[in-house]
């Protein structure tokens, strides 16, 4: 299975579990096995590496080993014997208890390299401490480990693999915790859309650097760490970061120190303390040693998203911080601008830093302001975006991005208001690729977009008392609607009104005219019907010259998409080597390359489009990197849950390819046979109607109708077959053309053809299966190819090359409901009124009433004819 999958199947194991523990505390044990058979997997691939087994006999991997046992952990950190591995526990033939578990914890924490005790001391207390939890005997807890052990078993963490697999498994579960738990988790977790923003904009300032150190003052779950330190491997040797981290909560520190560990960091670059940030600043010096070990702490970059307007106390002595004695000091009660400030003395004179902040940072006035004025006058903010609201788990208050450096070599700020860019996911919003794409390029490139980024100088920001609350500066609101009052009274469109479509005006110079005709000097009016305005566009010879165009620069997309991860395949050592995310960084770029002469394409949405389906790509480049070629062939049970005695069971439900999809093969390999099945379904939907029409065209019958279901729905057909026996005996074959007894008695028919229709289509289904899991599981290397440039390359073929035609509709839609704006107009409006009075009026002089409501009616013919 792949991480997705996997990573699903957790979760579902987390709700199961719900009884026993909540979903939220359900991490302590699941990531802290995830984590253990991480580790254990690390000794056993060492051993292999070292050629120190056959078969990893017992006697090899033991403490009393001392030269293996050393070996281990001067390499790993740490040592596991072998009646300790994950790998032992889960073996068929062993005794397995819960007590097991106890003591090779234990032993895991005594047998830690003490020059890596930073980094896994303590580090499986939160999991040893909790065991007792998941069961009242330990017979129970037992079953409850067991269940775990034996769901994770199969995650893979070999070399082909990377590590990005366990990351992935982490802040899925992560994700989950925090939607479900409220503010409690989204305290420590960062939303990963908001992380990647960050790193990849850290990334960009840090791509010429071939060592860096990075900081996160307020950890969390270490997500924004990780983040840049793989948006910044795309530049330079992964070993070559240096990971600083401090977290306050104990149990939020060793998911930290988990997360590092299990993307491959090597304990030599992970650095990390359990402390209070504000009150500790970095590290100062080891308590064992003061003297020689003082040493301030400065990085290449530092990112953070500490707690939202945290209470703290600053002291008399807190002015003279060198954090914050250049800049004044947080006002008591809200620690945001002590955590920027802390963040930015850590940063080098050439680093950079982003930080979390709600918005209220922008505009608050007192200490704040005076924050603000020196952070501008000492020319320290280079960025600041604003985010969607709702975006972080527990809380939906706006939130801010800031960026900031030491030293800049211009004095302008880049606003950039990102509100308007998400999609709804559940309750949250959440960032797009694209979005994220738009907010990294306007930053790094400095690059000003209508309604969305602009470079303030710092004049106007001294001019605004130092206010940089984002509208004041980018005006992101949609334009009024307004309405032309010689229009809305006589008609016509506005010739400013269509001024504003310029940019199709001009790129195509004959097209106004063949859309519009001057009404006046100032008017026009829409030639075509609305219903022909796209095509109208479509015919024009500039269009069409320029979607010619178009699709002639995307089309060799497909064919370079095809080598990148298609012909691989053929080859296991480039298969091996194949890095999906180095890849797409590459294509994108093109891509952008590629669209950029075409002003009228959106070259987001077609940066949204390829990430898209990447993803998907993605997901099966991992199941053939870790099982081979092979992977395409094979054919898996597909398990649904289902309720049974009101519970949750899993069953299967026939069969699904573990890379291929039936419906593909079938409609690209199976074709025939697939029509055949098609038109077995046609000709039983066909008798579905019939019936349907029947039961609708029977005449409604006095008294019981036991042969229709007492809804109406359908027919009852024993008792429709005992009611046209009846019939068949009282009319014989002289049944009255289009009666209610003709009628039944050709539903009783067709319900007699539905059922062998039904039972055709289900074996012509059954054998399509068979066929088709047949071919899966022979199919050539050629065919394999076939199948994935349908499944992977198509779909970004297709979608990119429809962009142009959206644009089109887009713009016509907005041409036609202009031309409804102002077609109905007053004047047409008034007439119309004028004309229904008049007829309503001449109505009344046939009614007849009392005296009174003569009256009446005489004086309301008055109003109606204004007299």
């Amino acid at each position: 299975m792949n991480k997705q999958q996997l990573a699903s199947k957790i979760w579902a194991s987390a709700n199961k579990m719900r009884s026993k523990i909540e979903a939220n505390e359900y991490k302590d044990y699941i990531l802290g096995f995830i984590f253990y058979k991480f580790l254990s997997d690390k000794v056993v691939e060492l051993a292999i590496k070292e050629d120190m087994t056959d078969g990893l006999q017992p006697q090899y991997l033991t403490e009393e080993n001392s030269e293996w046992a050393e070996h281990c952990r001067q390499t790993l950190g740490y040592f596991i014997a072998y009646n300790d591995l994950f790998s032992t526990w889960i073996k068929p033939v062993r005794n397995f208890s819960v007590g097991d578990v106890r003591d090779a914890l234990i032993r895991f924490a005594r047998l830690i390299n003490p020059a890596h005790e930073k980094v896994y001391k303590g580090i499986f207390d939160t999991l040893q401490n909790g065991l007792s939890k998941l069961g009242e005997s330990a017979g129970a807890q037992t079953k409850a480990v067991q269940n775990l052990l034996n769901l994770i078993k199969d995650i893979p963490t070999d070399d082909r693999q990377d590590y990005d697999v366990l990351g992935f498994i982490y802040e899925y579960l992560i994700s989950n915790f925090a939607a479900n738990a409220g503010k409690k988790a989204g305290e420590f977790y960062t939303p990963h859309e908001v992380a990647l923003m960050m790193s990849e904009i850290v990334a960009h300032h840090l791509s010429d650097k071939s060592e860096i150190k990075i900081y996160d003052p307020t950890s969390g779950s270490g997500s924004l760490l990780l983040n840049i330190g793989r948006s910044v491997a795309k530049y330079l040797d992964k070993d070559k970061i240096t990971y600083y981290a401090q977290e306050l909560k104990e149990a939020t520190y060793n998911l930290t120190r988990m997360n590092l560990v299990m993307r491959g960091i090597h304990p030599d670059n992970i650095v990390v303390r359990n402390g209070d940030t504000l009150e500790e600043d970095w590290p100062w010096f080891d308590d064992s040693d003061p003297t020689s070990t003082y040493d301030p702490l400065y990085c290449d970059a530092v990112v953070s998203n500490p707690p939202y307007s945290q209470e703290w106390y600053p002291r008399e002595e807190t002015a003279s911080d060198p954090r914050y004695k250049k800049y004044g000091v947080a006002p008591k009660g809200t620690a945001d601008y002590a955590f920027l400030l802390h963040d930015l003395y850590h940063v080098k004179p050439g680093g950079i830093m982003t930080i979390v902040l709600p918005h209220g940072v922008l505009f608050r006035g007192g200490n704040e302001e005076e924050i603000r004025r020196n952070l501008i006058e000492n020319n320290n903010i280079d960025a600041i975006i604003g985010l969607p609201a709702n975006i972080f788990f527990g809380t939906g208050i706006p939130t801010i991005v800031m960026v900031l450096r030491q030293k800049r070599d211009r004095d302008d700020v880049l606003f950039v208001d990102a509100s308007k860019g998400f999609i709804k996911v559940g309750k949250n919003n959440q960032l797009r690729a694209r979005d994220i794409r738009k907010i990294v390029d306007a930053v790094t490139e400095r690059r000003e977009m209508p309604k969305f980024s602009r470079c303030v100088d710092r004049e106007e920001i001294r001019k605004n008392d130092y206010n940089l609350n984002i509208p004041r500066y980018v005006n992101s609101a949609e334009a009024d609607e307004q309405w032309d009052i010689y229009a809305t009274m006589f008609g016509g469109i506005p010739n400013n009104e269509l001024d504003r479509f310029a940019n199709w005006w001009d790129i195509f110079p004959s097209l106004r005219n063949e859309l519009f005709s001057p009404v006046n000097e100032a008017y026009s009016k829409l030639i075509p019907s609305p219903d022909r305005i796209f095509d109208t566009i479509r015919r024009n010879p500039e269009v069409s010259e320029y979607q010619l165009r178009y699709i002639e620069a995307v089309n060799p997309l497909r064919d370079a998409l095809i080598d990148i991860v298609v012909n691989p395949l053929s080859s296991p050592e480039r298969l091996r080597r194949l890095n999906p995310a180095i890849e797409f960084n590459s294509f994108s770029a093109h891509l952008f390359e590629v669209i950029k002469p075409f002003s009228l394409i959106d070259s987001y949405a077609a940066y949204q489009i390829l990430e898209d389906n990447w993803r998907k790509i993605t997901y099966d480049l991992e199941t053939l990197q870790s099982e081979g070629i092979e992977a395409a062939n094979a054919v898996d049970e597909n398990i649904i849950i289902k309720k049974k005695d009101g519970k949750d069971v899993e069953v299967q439900d026939g069969w699904v390819g573990r890379i291929l999809p039936f419906e593909l093969v079938q409609r690209e390999l199976l074709g025939t046979e697939l029509g055949k099945l098609a038109k077995l379904q046609e000709e039983r939907d066909t008798t579905i109607g019939r019936i349907a029409e029947i039961l609708e065209s029977l005449p409604e019958a006095e008294g019981a109708t036991p042969w229709i279901k007492d809804d109406g729905s359908a027919f009852v057909p024993k008792e429709l077959k005992a009611k046209v026996k009846k019939i068949k005996q009282e009319f014989g074959s002289k049944l009255p053309e289009d009666s209610a007894e003709a009628m039944l008695v050709e539903a009783d028919k067709l319900l007699d053809l539905e059922k062998k229709q039904k039972k055709a289509v289900s074996e012509a289904t059954d054998i399509l299966q068979e066929e088709t899991i047949a071919l899966i599981k022979k199919l050539p290397m050629k065919d394999i190819l076939h199948l994935l440039v349908a499944k992977w390359i198509e779909p970004v073929r297709k979608g990119i090359a429809n962009l142009f035609d959206k644009e089109v509709k887009d713009f016509a839609e907005k041409l036609d409901a202009l031309d409804t704006k102002y077609c109905d107009t007053l004047v047409n409006i008034d007439e119309r009124i004028a004309k229904s009075e008049k007829s309503l009026a001449s109505l009344i002089d046939n009614l007849t009433g009392s005296d009174f409501d003569m009256a009446g009616l005489r004086e309301f013919q008055k109003l109606l004819r204004h007299e």
